[in-house]
């Protein structure tokens, strides 16, 4: 596998690499020092090129915007439009956001959100930022808990019809309403979403129990993001000793800590797997997330070219049956609800004793 081994995105004809350049790094000046600057963002675009890759990811809240501004120059000064897939986002608000800093200030309620208002002024000044007229993948960056599907799904075909945008799809939302919206763009004969985005990793499988096999039932590809846990997969942090040694030592954006004694077991099998494989773990980790059913393409970001070459270098590994065995079987999450239902002690129940794979599986 190389990033020029593309596959399709989804139940469509949009064509990506297995890995896709995420640009929250670009212009970003967070704590940490984990932000790039445009020389650096430029050459982390350039090396990702240079590798094959044609799909990239950014969001209008990326660095207020300028992570936009940087891709679209950055996609000019190569003369790639027409060869990269060109994704953003639309969705967390602008004018009071945690993400920008301005957090308990009084912002702009129709500034957010994936209602009609929003969608429409959110595109319209991603395409400024960008330069293009038109994008690739829009993604619903988060689920509102507000806005009807009803709503969002006829709002997004419009765009498609328009041409301002060619697809889009759903990001960080409960698998229902994915599949909802599928659901009503199939029986309206609509454009419908063809991918999802989630965080998945070897220590963050819960979106195996409803949202991978929504995706496959509704025609969708998954998009993996934080494959590395925030660095947790690096092997860079050690047990006992994890203040000041990284992002998820201060404050965590994350969600819950990863250092529990569970994601410190899934650690060691994974340094076992990179030692025979002579690799690093991050690789051996992305290599993971990519074999999984149902996943199309991982986002993996970056600080400096030279890091990103470590990520590129994970399209090259082959893991053997035994080893994805062994870090499937270390990282497997309690089974709740959901994944106890299609368990097989139910299906033999159902099956009078007798193993039955279902469609896709």
């Amino acid at each position: 596998m190389s990033l020029a081994s593309y596959r399709a995105l989804g139940r469509s004809g949009l064509v990506i690499s297995p890995l896709c350049l995420g640009t929250m790094t670009f212009g970003s000046t967070g704590p940490g020092g984990w932000g790039a600057d445009e020389a650096a963002s430029r050459a982390i675009f350039n090396a990702y090129r240079d590798a094959g890759g044609n799909f990239v990811d950014t969001a209008d809240i990326y660095a207020g915007g300028v992570s936009e501004t940087f891709v679209g120059k950055f996609i000019r000064e190569t003369n790639s439009r027409d060869a990269i897939v060109l994704a953003t986002k639309f969705g967390f608000n602008g004018s009071s956001s945690p993400l920008t800093g301005t957090a308990g200030g009084t912002g702009n309620p129709h500034a957010g959100g994936a209602g009609s208002k929003n969608i429409h002024r959110a595109l319209d000044a991603s395409l400024q930022r960008l330069g293009t007229d038109y994008i690739d993948l829009y993604w619903m960056h988060v689920w509102d808990g507000v806005t009807p599907v009803e709503e969002i799904v006829p709002t997004l075909g419009d765009l498609v019809r328009a041409g301002k945008i060619r697809h889009y799809a759903f990001s960080d939302m409960p698998a229902w309403v994915a599949m909802k919206a599928a659901t009503i763009a199939s029986e309206r004969r609509v454009p419908g979403p063809i991918a999802m985005q989630v965080e998945y990793s070897l220590v963050a499988r819960d979106v195996e129990a409803e949202h991978v096999p929504a995706a496959r039932e509704g025609g969708m590809g998954v998009m993996a993001w934080s494959p590395l846990a925030g660095g947790f997969l690096t092997g860079k942090y050690r047990r006992g000793e994890t203040a000041g040694t990284g992002r998820l030592s201060g404050a965590n954006p994350f969600g819950d800590s990863k250092f529990t004694d569970r994601n410190w077991a899934i650690l060691d099998t994974l340094g076992e797997v990179a030692a025979e494989l002579d690799c690093d773990p991050a690789q051996a980790a992305l290599a993971w997330v990519m074999a999984r059913p149902g996943v199309a393409s991982t986002i993996v970001g970056a600080r400096t070219a030279a890091q990103l070459a470590g990520n590129i270098a994970a399209a090259g590994l082959r893991l053997t049956d035994e080893q994805m065995t062994r870090l499937t079987e270390a990282s497997t999450p309690a089974a709740g609800f959901t994944a106890s239902l299609a368990s097989a002690m139910i299906r033999k129940m159902i099956y009078g004793g007798h193993d039955v794979t279902g469609w896709g599986e």
